[in-house]
C-alpha cells in the first residue's frame, strides 16, 4: 500500500511536468513563428497551417478560433496514441489534474490559438510503467515469502529437533545426540544440549555404581553381622547353655561352671557393644558429636600409633541436628579410613567449626600430609564420591585438592538452617 501511495504521487509529478514542460514548448514555439513571420498575411497562412507539424508534440490539443467564431482543430491525437490503449477511470482520476486552457491571441484576422492539455497519453504511458513496476514488486515479494517460508521451516524444523532432544533427555535417554545446525546459534544450543546429555549420563552411570556398591556393602556388613552372630552369640550360647545342663549334675563344680558363664557374657557384651559401635555410635546419640570424633580418635590411635590425629572442634557442633550429625561423622570416618589405608601419612588435622552470624555455615577441613594422588585417576572410587554425595543431601558442597607427594586436603561448607 505504502509502494501503490509513493507510486501514484510520483506519477502524478511526472504527469504535470511532462503537461507544463509541452504546453511551455508549444507556447514558445508559436512566439518564434508569429514574430518571424510577422504581418505577411501569406507567410502567416502558410505558418498557421505548418502548426499540423506540431502534432508529434505529445500531451496538447490545439485549437484555432477564427474571428467569426469557428473552431479549427490544428493537432489531433494520433492513431499510435490511440493504440497505446486507456488506463481505467480510478488511476486517471487519482492522477490527472485540471489544467487551464492557455490562449495565444493572433492578429485580428486570424483570430486566437487555444493550447489545451491532453495528458492522457502520459498517464497511459505512466499506467503501464505502474503495472510494470507492480509485477516486478510481485514477483519480489512472491520471491520473499517464499525465501522467507523456507528459512522459517528450516528454523522451525531445527527448534522441533531441539524440543525432541530435550524431552528424551527428560525421559532419561541420554544416548541420542543432536546433530550439528548449520545456524550458530542452533548449533551452539545443540553443543550445550548435547553436553548436558553426556554430563547426565555420567551421573546416572556414577549413580547406579554408587547404588550398586551401597547395596554390596549392605550385604556385606550383613553377612559379616550373621557370620559374627553365628561365631560369637551363637556359639558363646550353646556353651552357656551347656554349661547349665552340667550344672544340673549333683557331682557338678558348680563353681567353675558359674565362673565360666560369667566370663563367657563377658566376652558377649564385648562381642556386644564392638557390633553395637560399628553399626551406629551410642556415644554420638548420648554425648554429642564432638564427645564421639574424641572417641573416635582414641580408637584410631590405638590402632595406629604412627598417625598422629589433631582435632579442633567447637562445643557448638554438638547442637547439630542428628541427620547432619551422623553424615559429618561418616564423613570424617571415611576420610581417616581412606588415609590409613592409601595415604601413608604421619600427621592428620581436622578442623570443625561453625560460622559466624552473618554466615551460618558448618567448615569443616580434614588435612594430612601423605602421599596425595592424582584425583583424575581416583575419580572411579567409591570413597570419595560417597563423601560427596553425603555433604550433598545436607545442600552442601565438597572441595578435594590434591597432587602426587603433597597430601590431600578435604573441605566442606554445609548451610545451617
Amino acid at each position: 500500500m505504502l509502494g501503490a501511495v509513493i507510486a501514484i504521487w510520483q506519477a502524478r509529478n511526472a504527469v504535470n511536468k511532462e503537461v507544463d514542460s509541452s504546453i511551455n514548448l508549444a507556447v514558445q514555439l508559436i512566439k518564434m513563428g508569429s514574430v518571424h513571420n510577422g504581418a505577411n498575411t501569406a507567410d502567416s497562412t502558410h505558418w498557421l497551417s505548418s502548426l499540423s507539424t506540431l502534432n508529434e508534440t505529445r500531451h496538447l490539443t490545439i485549437q484555432l478560433i477564427t474571428p467569426s467564431g469557428k473552431t479549427i482543430s490544428l493537432i489531433r491525437k494520433s492513431s499510435k496514441d490511440a493504440l497505446q490503449g486507456s488506463p481505467p477511470e480510478w488511476f486517471v482520476h487519482l492522477v490527472a489534474q485540471s489544467y487551464a486552457d492557455t490562449e495565444y491571441p493572433l492578429s485580428q484576422t486570424e483570430g486566437t490559438l487555444i493550447i489545451q492539455a491532453n495528458p492522457l497519453d502520459e498517464i497511459s504511458e505512466v499506467w503501464h510503467e505502474s503495472i510494470t513496476f507492480f509485477t516486478l514488486l510481485l514477483l519480489l515479494t512472491l520471491l520473499t515469502f517464499v525465501l522467507v517460508n523456507l528459512l522459517f521451516n528450516k528454523a522451525l524444523d531445527s527448534i522441533e529437533q531441539i524440543v525432541q532432544g530435550v524431552q528424551r533427555i527428560e525421559a532419561g535417554q541420554y544416548q541420542q545426540k543432536l546433530p550439528e545446525f548449520c545456524i550458530r546459534e542452533y548449533a551452539s544450543i545443540a553443543k550445550a544440549v548435547n553436553h548436558m546429555a553426556e554430563e547426565l549420563s555420567k551421573a546416572q552411570q556414577e549413580n547406579r555404581s554408587l547404588t550398586k556398591n551401597s547395596l554390596d556393602i549392605q550385604e556385606e556388613e550383613r553377612q559379616r553381622l550373621a557370620q559374627e552372630l553365628h561365631d560369637e552369640l551363637g556359639q558363646s550360647l550353646t556353651a552357656i547353655k551347656v554349661m547349665a545342663v552340667t550344672a544340673a549334675h549333683p557331682k557338678s563344680d558348680a563353681a567353675k561352671i558359674t565362673a565360666s558363664i560369667a566370663d563367657i557374657c563377658d566376652h558377649l557384651m564385648v562381642v556386644v557393644r564392638s557390633m553395637m559401635h560399628q553399626l551406629h555410635p551410642l556415644i554420638l546419640t548420648e554425648l554429642g558429636l564432638k564427645a564421639a570424633l574424641d572417641d573416635m580418635l582414641n580408637h584410631w590411635q590405638e590402632r595406629n600409633p604412627t598417625l598422629a590425629v589433631s582435632i579442633d572442634c567447637s562445643d557448638e557442633v554438638d547442637s547439630l541436628e542428628k541427620k547432619m550429625t551422623i553424615q559429618v561423622f561418616r564423613v570424617i570416618q571415611e576420610c581417616l579410613t581412606n588415609i590409613v589405608r592409601h595415604a601413608n601419612a604421619q600427621q592428620v588435622t581436622i578442623k570443625l567449626k561453625i560460622g559466624n552470624q552473618t554466615e551460618k555455615n558448618l567448615h569443616l577441613l580434614i588435612q594430612d600430609d601423605g602421599q596425595g594422588c592424582d584425583l583424575a585417576t581416583v575419580n572411579a572410587g567409591f570413597g570419595l564420591r560417597g563423601m560427596q554425595e553425603r555433604i550433598k543431601t545436607l545442600g552442601g558442597e565438597l572441595m578435594i585438592v590434591s597432587q602426587p607427594e603433597q597430601g590431600m586436603q578435604i573441605t566442606a561448607q554445609i548451610p545451617l538452617k
